[in-house]
């Protein structure tokens, strides 16, 4: 007699020809699902080469004024880079203090 609808996996909807609605929680998880499906010993690697002249996204700006973006310079070493950061100035960052 009633009909179930699954409406954006958070509440099921049953009704019937009299157009009686019941509202009833679906048990969903998004996070456990992503979770689960992640090998354990999976670790992320980031794949981007940057160039100099390129703008990233710092983790977190230097100072309280400056901006959060950097402009790559030129590789100090492997992974290393002198960077500018406006209301800065110059500084070296490591590639793990920019976002991938």
């Amino acid at each position: 007699m009633y009909q179930e609808i699954n409406f954006l996996r958070h509440f099921t909807f049953l009704w019937s020809k009299a157009m009686v609605l019941q509202l009833a929680p679906v048990s969903f998880s998004v996070e456990s699902e992503v979770q689960n499906s992640i090998p354990a010993n999976w670790t992320p690697v980031c794949h981007i080469t940057y160039n100099r002249d390129s703008w990233v996204k710092l983790n977190q700006s230097p100072s309280e004024y400056s901006d959060s973006e950097a402009l790559l310079l030129c590789e100090k070493t492997s992974g290393v880079w002198i960077s500018w950061v406006a209301g800065y100035g110059e500084i070296i960052l490591d590639k793990s203090e920019f976002y991938c």
